[in-house]
């Protein structure tokens, strides 16, 4: 029933799409929905522009015939669509479970509006449940990581970070050809202190705590067989 849930939740969002638009085009399995659906629409005759955040959704973007364009070519956009690995009632993310937080959250920002499509189990009262990702530069990822723990304890985080690994087991790189630390906290009772801390840790290029940056959010449940869309924020 997910894909169900996220097929449902990419549909509202395409309903938001107007000719003409300049839009951001999220990364993961939830946006890959989108990406089908705006193709779909593309072939149609409407008319839009996209800016891919990774290079997957490029290729899939590309494929599905939908028009692409860059930050430097468009650096402002009318409406970004992506999803959360986890989503609060203010409106806060942690996104990067797919390692494309840092062009994510370029995108986003360049973006009037963000709005996250995703199914319902992404909500949560207070974000720490899905590790946070955290992307850092390889050289001296020992005395990063060492100041990344203090950040965190200092913020009343307490958890393991892990490197993340690839199907080899080999380091993950991220498009950009960085290393993402996997924080898992369980809760962050303060999600802007974090964030200020991550921030200010040199070798952090950046964390998945997307704070004032989505407008609204779509997500699908299941409710007695049926799936029910609840919107959050301004969609």
């Amino acid at each position: 029933m997910s894909a169900d849930l996220k097929r449902a939740a990419a549909a509202r969002a395409v309903d938001l799409v107007q000719d003409g638009m300049r839009l951001g085009i999220g990364t993961g399995s939830t946006a890959a929905q989108f990406v089908e659906l705006l193709g779909a629409r593309v072939r149609s005759g409407l008319s839009v522009v996209g800016v891919p955040t990774s290079e997957a959704t490029h290729r899939a973007a590309a494929a599905a015939g939908i028009p692409l364009t860059t930050l430097d070519e468009t650096p402002e956009l009318d409406l970004t669509v992506d999803g959360a690995d986890e989503i609060d009632g203010s409106l806060r993310l942690i996104k990067g479970g797919g390692g494309a937080l840092l062009r994510e959250k370029i995108v986003a920002a360049a973006s009037r509006r963000m709005v996250v499509i995703a199914d319902g189990s992404k909500q949560v009262a207070t974000l720490g449940r899905f590790p946070l990702p955290i992307e850092v530069v390889p050289f001296g990822l020992g005395a990063t990581r060492r100041a990344i723990a203090a950040a965190l304890t200092r913020t009343g985080c307490a958890g393991e970070l892990t490197l993340r690994t690839g199907r080899d087991f080999a380091p993950f790189r991220t498009d950009g050809a960085h290393l993402i630390l996997d924080a898992h906290l369980g809760r962050i009772p303060d999600p802007d202190a974090l964030a200020a801390a991550l921030a200010a840790v040199p070798g952090v290029v950046e964390h998945g705590l997307f704070l004032g940056l989505c407008t609204g959010a779509i997500l699908a449940a299941e409710e007695a067989g049926a799936i029910r869309l609840l919107t959050l924020g301004a969609v």
